[in-house]
């Protein structure tokens, strides 16, 4: 027996603006800011939304040649408890492109290095609350480097190599948590799903992020290298650069 049919929606035929009459800086701490705006909404009414306005962040899926994924462990202070991640970190210095970022913070978090890098996924990690969006790379032909420690919690962060699917079966089970690592893990098996049935990706780059980018490295902008292509340019299929 079937269940009642889904309910019909109609067309939206002229979207919202949603213009924004007023605005305030509420708040204004060491990495981010919340902002207060007073927005129209449909059917002539108005409502306030709270914005954590976030610098924005870069993530890094390091594979090696025996498919392993090198996942790292961090205690976080808003849930008080140590969480696997990939490495991972704020677009927080001035003028540095998003690919340095994400190398800088590979050698920092676990001591690794990759001279082959692609634009894996982007994200926007919680856009009911925030205007955070991160990229995610995908680093090849790993190596390691001496690790460049910084302080406080990344004193005791650890470093592990675990095989791919069985980091995608820690994801399921709900052992991994973090929602940058979970996207990772995810696009990178599917990725090279993908590869093994020969189906080439078409990724398309988030717009929030290519502005942040933009904004944050106006005249630095990332070039991968050997390919002398814009970091903000280049769409990278992964159907050839995955192990089978």
């Amino acid at each position: 027996m079937r269940g009642p049919a889904a309910p019909t929606l109609g067309p939206v035929t002229q979207p919202h603006s949603y213009s924004v009459t007023a605005s305030e800086m509420v708040f204004e701490g060491r990495v981010i800011a919340v902002r207060t705006d007073r927005v129209e909404m449909p059917g002539g009414t108005s409502s306030q939304r709270d914005v954590v306005v976030h610098p924005g962040a870069v993530g890094v899926v390091a594979l090696d040649d025996a498919g392993r994924v090198l996942l790292v462990e961090q205690y976080r202070h808003p849930v008080a408890r140590r969480l696997v991640e990939v490495p991972a970190g704020l677009l927080d210095v001035d003028g540095e492109p998003g690919l340095a970022a994400a190398r800088r913070e590979l050698g920092e978090e676990a001591g690794v290095g990759a001279d082959t890098w692609h634009v894996l996924v982007d994200g926007l990690t919680s856009p009911g609350m925030t205007d955070e969006a991160i990229r995610l790379y995908l680093a090849r032909d790993v190596h390691q480097v001496e690790r460049d420690v910084q302080q406080h919690e990344e004193l005791e962060m650890t470093a592990t190599w675990v095989l791919l699917d069985d980091a995608v079966d820690r994801v399921l089970s709900g052992e991994i948590e973090n929602a940058v690592a979970c996207l990772g893990v995810l696009a990178a098996a599917e990725a090279r799903r993908r590869a093994r049935q020969s189906r080439p990706t078409a990724p398309r780059r988030s717009a929030l992020f290519r502005a942040r980018a933009r904004s944050h490295a106006a005249t630095a902008a990332a070039t991968v290298p050997g390919s002398g292509k814009s970091e903000l340019n280049i769409i990278i299929p992964l159907v050839h650069i995955l192990p089978v």
